[in-house]
C-alpha cells in the first residue's frame, strides 16, 4: 500500500479525552475516531490490525473445532425474559421497542440466542457436542465509559458456546477452549496469564480469565511466587487461607470482660476510632451494612480488612448486592453511619470474614451515635450466621495451593471461559434425549475474547515515547518503506522496486512515496508502530545498502541491495523470533 493514497490521518498532538496510553496512541496514529461517548469508528489502519487479531482467533477456534455462526445484534425480550436476565442485568443493557410495541435490547452477550437456536435443531445424545462462536459487534451501555477501545460502550468480541451432554463433555470442552485461548494469545504475542476469576453475571460454576499483562491494567492479579505451582486469581476470586487450623468458632475465656460502650464522639472511621482509642485497626471489626436482593445483611471484617464485595455476593448467592443507604442504616442501628456493631443488632442476617474466628476481644460499633463497644468477644456477644472468606487478599498472605508468598501484578482482561453448567439450558428448556430416552438438559459452556480490546491492550502492553510496539503478527503492516528521495530520481526508483520485491513476495508493506520532509516520515512511521522499518536514501544507495531498523529495540542493520531477498528475509525472521513468534 502505498502512503500517499492511504486515509490515515495521524496527528501532531494527543486528544484532550484521552486518559491511557492505547487511546491516546489510537487517536494520534490515525486507527480510530470517536463517533460519541464511548463509540469509535476503525479506519483503515486500525481496521486491518483489529481484522489481523479476529483471523488468529478465528483461526484457533477453527482449530478447536469450534464453528463460526453470525447472530443478530437484536435480541427480542421474550428470550431474555425466560433465563429472568431482562429484569435483572442492569441498564447497561439497552433496551427499546419495535414499531409494535414488543421489547427488543442491543446484544451484550448472546447466551438466550445461542440457546434459542440449539434447542430448536438438536434432539438427540448423537448431536453433541456443539461448539459454535461469532465474531460480532457488541453493547453495553457503560455508565461511564471511558479510556477508549478498553471500555467503550460498542465493541467487537468473539464469544463462543458449547453444549455437552454431561458434566465430562463440558470439562473436556473448556479444556480445549482454555488451551485454544492458549494459542491464539501466544499468537498474537501478548505477554498473558491465565487466572481464576468469578464468573460475574454472566454466571456459572467456575471460570478464568486471560490477562495481558500491563502496568496500566485495571485489574490486579494475585499470583504465587512459587513457578511450578502455577496458582493466578483475579483480587476479585483470589482465595485467603488461615495460618493452621481454624476453629469451629471463636474462643470464649471464661472469666473475659464484658462489653463496654465507651463514648467516640464525630469518630466513625477506622482511623478516628482507633486513633482515639489508641487501637491497632486488627483490634477492631467494621459492620458494613448492604441491600442483597432486597434484604439486609450485615457483613462484618477486621479494621484493617478490604471487604471483598463479590466474595460476600457469591455467599449469599444473591443477585444484587448494594451498600445500604444512610436510611436503611439509621431504621437497622439506631445511629448514623459508622456505629453499626454485630451486638443486638436485629432485622439483618450477620456474615463475617473467618479471619474473625481467631479474634480476641475487639471493639465495634455500639448501634448508638458516637459511641462504640469494647471487650467484644463474636462468638458469646453476637450471634453471626456464618463465617467464610470475605476480605481481599494482601500481599501479606500465602499462596493457598503451596502456602508461599504472593506477589501483585496488573492486568487488562482480553478473555474469559466459563462453565456455565446447566443455567440456561434448564431456564429454556434446552434438552436432548440420552441413550434410555430420557429427556435431560445440555450442559453448556461461555468463551468469550474482546477481539478490539486486544488492540488497545497491546499498545498498553508495548509502547515507547514515539508510538505503539505492535507484535508483527497484528501489526496493520509488517514493513515501513520510506523513500527518503527528494529530486532524487534513482532513489525514487530504487524505493519503487524494493516496493515491488517485497509486494511480489507476500510482505505487508506500507510504502512512504510522499513528498514529505524525512522528520515528517520518521514520526510517522513510529507513529503506526509497524514492527520494522526500512530506510533507502541517496548514501544508502551509493553503497548499496538499505537501512533495516526493529521498531522494538531500536536496533539498525544494513541490508545489502544484491541479495535483498535473502538479507531481508533472515532480518525479518530474527525480528520475528525477538517477539517469541514464527514469521508467517
Amino acid at each position: 500500500m502505498r502512503l500517499s493514497r492511504f486515509y490515515v490521518p495521524t496527528l501532531k498532538e494527543d486528544p484532550a479525552e484521552a486518559e491511557v496510553v492505547s487511546h491516546r496512541l489510537l487517536v494520534r496514529a490515525g486507527m480510530i475516531r470517536k463517533l460519541t461517548s464511548g463509540i469509535y469508528t476503525f479506519l483503515p489502519l486500525g481496521l486491518r490490525t483489529l481484522n489481523k487479531v479476529a483471523a488468529i482467533v478465528r483461526r484457533e477456534m477453527d482449530r478447536a473445532g469450534a464453528q463460526e455462526i453470525f447472530m443478530p445484534s437484536v435480541q427480542p425480550a421474550d428470550l431474555w425474559r425466560e433465563t429472568g436476565r431482562w429484569d435483572i442485568y442492569g441498564k447497561e443493557l439497552l433496551r427499546f421497542k419495535d414499531r409494535h410495541g414488543r421489547d427488543y435490547c442491543l446484544g451484550p452477550t448472546h447466551e438466550e440466542v445461542v440457546t434459542d437456536l440449539v434447542r430448536g435443531e438438536v434432539r438427540s445424545y448423537r448431536q453433541l457436542p456443539v461448539n459454535l462462536y461469532q465474531i460480532q459487534t457488541k453493547f453495553r451501555d457503560e455508565i461511564r465509559p471511558r479510556f477508549g477501545l478498553m471500555r467503550g460502550r460498542e465493541f467487537v468480541m468473539k464469544d463462543g458456546y458449547s453444549f455437552d451432554r454431561d458434566e465430562a463433555g463440558a470439562e473436556k470442552s473448556y479444556r480445549d477452549m482454555f488451551e485454544a485461548y492458549v494459542r491464539a494469545f501466544s499468537r498474537i504475542g501478548l505477554g498473558f496469564r491465565a487466572v481464576e476469576a468469578d464468573s460475574g453475571p454472566i454466571g456459572g460454576s467456575f471460570s478464568h480469565e486471560f490477562m495481558v499483562l500491563a502496568e496500566t491494567g485495571e485489574d490486579t492479579i494475585a499470583v504465587c511466587e512459587n513457578g511450578s505451582c502455577g496458582y493466578a486469581a483475579n483480587l476479585e476470586k483470589a482465595e485467603v487461607v488461615l495460618p493452621g487450623e481454624t476453629p469451629g468458632a471463636p474462643m470464649v475465656p471464661e472469666q473475659a470482660p464484658k462489653p463496654e460502650i465507651v463514648d467516640t464522639p464525630g469518630r466513625h472511621s477506622v482511623d478516628e476510632v482507633c486513633g482515639f482509642l489508641g487501637l491497632d485497626p486488627r483490634d477492631l471489626v467494621k459492620t458494613l451494612i448492604f441491600e442483597a436482593d432486597g434484604l439486609p445483611v450485615a457483613a462484618l471484617v477486621r479494621g484493617d480488612r478490604e471487604l471483598n464485595e463479590v466474595k460476600l455476593r457469591n455467599l449469599l448467592g444473591a443477585t444484587d448486592l448494594a451498600l445500604a443507604d444512610e436510611a436503611l442504616v439509621r431504621s437497622l442501628t439506631n445511629a448514623p453511619v459508622g456505629f453499626a456493631g454485630p451486638v443486638g443488632l436485629s432485622g439483618a442476617r450477620i456474615v463475617a470474614d473467618s479471619e474473625l474466628l481467631l479474634s480476641g476481644p475487639v471493639v465495634c460499633g455500639a448501634n448508638r451515635a458516637d459511641a462504640h463497644l469494647k471487650n467484644v468477644l463474636l462468638g458469646r456477644d453476637a450471634e453471626i450466621e456464618r463465617f467464610a472468606d470475605l476480605r481481599t487478599v494482601t500481599p501479606q498472605d500465602p499462596c493457598p495451593r503451596c502456602g508461599r508468598g504472593l506477589s501483585f501484578t496488573r492486568g487488562i482482561e482480553v478473555g474469559h471461559v466459563f462453565k456455565l453448567g446447566r443455567k440456561y439450558s434448564e431456564a429454556m428448556n434446552a434438552s436432548f434425549l440420552d441413550e434410555d430416552g430420557r429427556e435431560r438438559p445440555m450442559v453448556m459452556g461461555c468463551y468469550g475474547i474482546g477481539v478490539s480490546r486486544i488492540v488497545a491492550a497491546a499498545i498498553e502492553q508495548n509502547n515507547d515515547e514515539h508510538g505503539p510496539l505492535f507484535p508483527p503478527s497484528i501489526a496493520a503492516f509488517e514493513v515501513a518503506l520510506i523513500g527518503l528521495a527528494g529530486k532524487d530520481r534513482a532513489v525514487a526508483d530504487k524505493a519503487e522496486e524494493l516496493y515491488r520485491v517485497l509486494s511480489e513476495a507476500g510482505v505487508e508493506v506500507l510504502f512512504d512515496d510522499r513528498d514529505e520532509r524525512p522528520g515528517v516520515k520518521f514520526n510517522d512511521a513510529d507513529l503506526m508502530g509497524l514492527p520494522m522499518q526500512l530506510i533507502l536514501g541517496a548514501k544508502g544507495l551509493a553503497k548499496g545498502l538499505v537501512e533495516a531498523k526493529d521498531r522494538r529495540s531500536g536496533e539498525r542493520v544494513d541490508l545489502s541491495l544484491d541479495d535483498f531477498v535473502a538479507d531481508f528475509a533472515a532480518w525479518r525472521a530474527r525480528v520475528w523470533e525477538s517477539w517469541g513468534l514464527e514469521s508467517g
